[in-house]
């Protein structure tokens, strides 16, 4: 019996690999900046004060109060008054006793506001605070 020819050959089936590397090196860029870009949004946006004398400080395991130019108190993004942060300030020290808390405010925002933002986070003994600023 004759054996008849196939039009197609014999080449088998491959899979391209490169493409494949391309899309994941992509996914993993863009995964690698969707992640970056969410640690640094704790508090809601201001306007930080200068200061030349400013140190980066590790901010695992923070709560962020924020002060905005016209008086309102958020503490990561929720909108509170000096009686609630008080209250919610409390039961995160509850779960962490060694909560630091990072004030950041705006530079229009009332200097006695940021004060009295701070004596309340003292009053509950809270004695890691420091207040964000950027460099000069």
């Amino acid at each position: 019996m004759i054996t008849i020819p196939s039009p197609r050959g014999s080449r088998r089936a491959r899979i391209e690999i490169i493409p494949l590397i391309d899309i994941m090196f992509f996914l993993l860029a863009t995964f690698v900046m969707v992640s970056l870009s969410m640690v640094k949004n704790q508090g809601i946006p201001v306007r930080l004060p200068a200061a030349a004398s400013g140190q980066a400080q590790d901010r695992k395991d923070a709560a962020t109060i924020s002060v905005s130019a016209t008086g309102q108190v958020y503490l990561d993004k929720e909108e509170l008054s000096l009686d609630a942060l008080s209250t919610k300030l409390a039961a995160l020290k509850g779960a962490n006793a060694e909560l630091r808390v990072f004030i950041n405010g705006d530079e229009d925002a009332r200097l006695g506001l940021a004060i009295e933002v701070l004596d309340a986070t003292r009053k509950l003994g809270i004695t890691k605070v420091a207040f964000e600023t950027k460099k000069k």
